[in-house]
């Protein structure tokens, strides 16, 4: 696996920027990009629904992935949040020299 991931979740425009703040502030990411005022339509509990919601793009080193994981499912409010997590497979050295030391060792 890579050193460095972006994980990617969907939460309501809302509470997006206070859940980016919390886990930014727990150490569990280095950053994450809120993309406000998406349409999600997806099925649920037998029907389609159709919901505005922001996507959160976090990024964070591989050895971060569970603890961040851990974060997102404490403080958010979905009953199954989104929680998907992609290699960077290349980037500037600098910038994940910063993502490195912006995370909590563990």
């Amino acid at each position: 696996m890579p050193e460095f991931v972006v994980a990617l979740t969907t939460c309501p425009m809302n509470i997006s920027e206070e859940l980016a703040r919390k886990l930014v502030e727990k150490r569990v990411c280095a950053c994450v990009n809120i993309i406000p005022k998406v349409t999600s339509i997806y099925h649920w509990k037998g029907e389609i629904v159709e919901d505005s919601e922001s996507i959160l793009l976090m990024k964070t080193a591989s050895s971060h992935i569970e603890s961040l994981w851990k974060a997102v499912k404490e403080e958010h409010p979905y009953e199954v949040a989104e929680y998907v997590v992609l290699p960077i497979e290349w980037g500037s050295k600098d910038y994940l020299a910063w993502i490195s030391q912006s995370v909590k060792s563990q």
